[in-house]
Formats: structure tokens, sequence, C-alpha cells
């Protein structure tokens, strides 16, 4: 048998190094981590999104609820995950442009601990008033009523520093009236409270809002958008009576940071291919909105906005959480 040189033994070492295969992806299930409870907003758009992936990546997607600290508690497991692609975050304005001003103690770093993949879609807020407050059947009439008893009225939220805190806050101080903020721990709870006579008001995403008038009971009396809605058809926006807001809560896929940059473009484009599945388009339509992909770097981009223009909100407003 000839002898092999060194440099032949190297070559060869290295040619079989460039032949073979790069690791697959996906390789097992993919878990969605959503930083709320089960049946808010959150959960709803995170289980649409795992259903139109998982034909797409060939594996099995599914949704973890990770809720706490305002959804710092998943976005922190999130980032601390394996950086293989196989742990996704649905992160929200709250989570990656209000949490790091508000949040004396950082649990994460937006820009630090993810890799951006796509926006997923803005969607509209609409100020809903419960059954305690049954006179109250429109905006001027919420208004008044708090200016007839400040502190009298109270509203929710999922959470201090919260786009439905600062939202409401938004409102009371550009009319000059107060109302008894009240947070939860997501969506669905402070909802239940609305109903049950427990809170007066809140701000919370268009599609919830709606759900609650089926009881009857329950009034829109504005939405926070920058055009009327579909889905509540008649009701003001508070742009057109002396609020200058427009802007509601939106979400967006992310990877841990220092995800390959090949397992950050397939997802880019499953994640793409993903908003234009009918059923995933419908949810969405039903909460007022409609998808909106984008490349990594626009999501970047307009995180660094949103902090920007948040932490103007919570510095006016004083909502910092130690």
């Amino acid at each position: 048998m000839p002898k092999l040189s060194r440099r032949a033994v190297l070559g060869a070492a290295a040619a079989t190094l460039v032949a073979r295969p790069a690791l697959a992806f996906p390789e097992r299930t993919i878990r969605i981590i959503s930083g709320y409870a089960p049946g808010g907003l959150n959960d709803i758009v995170s289980r649409a999104m795992a259903q139109a992936l998982t034909p797409l990546l060939g594996q099995s997607v599914v949704v973890e609820n990770r809720p706490g600290a305002g959804g710092g508690v998943g976005a922190a497991a999130a980032a601390r995950a394996p950086a293989d692609g196989h742990t996704l975050w649905m992160g929200i304005v709250d989570t990656q442009a209000i949490i790091p001003t508000a949040y004396r103690t950082q649990l994460y770093d937006p820009d630090r601990d993810f890799a951006p993949i796509s926006l997923v879609a803005h969607f509209p807020f609409a100020v809903a008033v419960g059954p305690s407050r049954p006179g109250i059947r429109d905006f001027e009439a919420l208004i008044a009523a708090a200016r007839a008893a400040p502190g009298g009225l109270t509203f929710g939220s999922w959470g201090v520093a919260s786009t439905s805190h600062l939202a409401m806050e938004r409102i009371l101080r550009a009319r000059g009236v107060e109302m008894l903020h009240v947070p939860f721990t997501s969506q669905a709870p402070a909802m239940q409270a609305i109903m049950a006579s427990q809170l007066d008001c809140m701000a919370l995403p268009a599609g919830g809002a709606e759900s609650l008038t089926r009881d009857g009971r329950t009034r829109v009396v504005a939405v926070i958008a920058q055009r009327p809605l579909d889905i509540i058809p008649g009701a003001p926006m508070v742009k057109d009576m002396g609020v200058d807001l427009t802007s509601g809560l939106w979400k967006a896929i992310y990877a841990p940071a220092r995800t390959p940059p090949a397992v950050v473009d397939r997802l880019n484009a499953a994640v793409r291919e993903a908003m234009r599945a009918p059923a995933f388009v419908e949810i969405v339509r039903q909460q007022g909105a409609v998808p909106e992909p984008t490349t990594p770097d626009e999501l970047a981009a307009l995180q660094r906005r949103e902090r920007e223009a948040w932490g103007e909100v919570v510095r006016a407003t004083g909502a910092y959480i130690q």
C-alpha cells in the first residue's frame, strides 16, 4: 500500500469536511414561546402561526405559554434557548420596545438576545366599557363619567407599562381625566373581569373587544386605529376626539441570538409563506389586521423606532417597574 504524504492526508480530510452535508434543519419539534396565558391575542396568533408552519417545515410546531413580568419571563426563556432555530419567540411591542425602558431590572436585551425573523402584523386597539357602567354608551360619556368622579372608574390592562396600560393613559391624559389602573397578568383574565363587572373599561385588541360585545352588555366606544375598522363598524376613532393616538399592538417572530444565518433565512421564508395561508389570514382579519411579512432587517429597524417612541410615553407617564 503506498504511503500518503501529510499534505495528502490533510487534503483528504478537508475534502471530506467540505463534502459532508450541512446539519439539517429542522430536526425535531419546534416550539413558539408566548409570554402570555392562553386565551389572549398572543396565544391565538401563536397557535395560528404554529399550525401554518407545521407543513412548511416538515416538523410539528407547538406553542408554549410562559406568562409573567409583562411577557418578560417568556422572553428571557426564549433568549436562553439553544440558538439552533428550534425555539422561536412571539414577541410584541411590549416585550421588544417597552420593557427595555420601563423595567429597572432587565431580564434580557431585545437587541442583543434575539435574531429578528419577521413582523407578523399590527393589531388595532379598541376601548370597551363593561356592564358595570350601563349608562356609558359612547366615548364622550366615558370621559364625562371619569371627570365627574376622578379615580372613581377603573380600567384594566395586561400589566403595568403594557401597551394596554399606556394606550389608556395616553387617552386619559389627552382628555385631562383620571381613572384607577388595575393590572392583570394577561389579556384573558382582564377581559373576564370586565364581563364580571369587576372593571369598568379597558383598551385591548379590537378582535377581543368585538368578542366582548357579543353578550349585548359590553360596548366599544372608540377604536385606536388609523382608519375605521370593519369588525367594529361605526365605532369612532380616538384620533378624531382629541387624542393623538393611532398605534395599537404589533407582533413579530424572533429566534435566539446567534442562530445561524442560514436557519434565520429558512425561518423567514417559512414564516412569510405561513402568513399567506388562508386560515392564518382569516384569523388575523378577525382581529382587524392583515399579515405584514418583513425581512429581518426591516423588523430590527421597526423595533428600534418603536423603542424610542414608547420610551417617550413611559417617561411621560412615569410607568416604571423596579
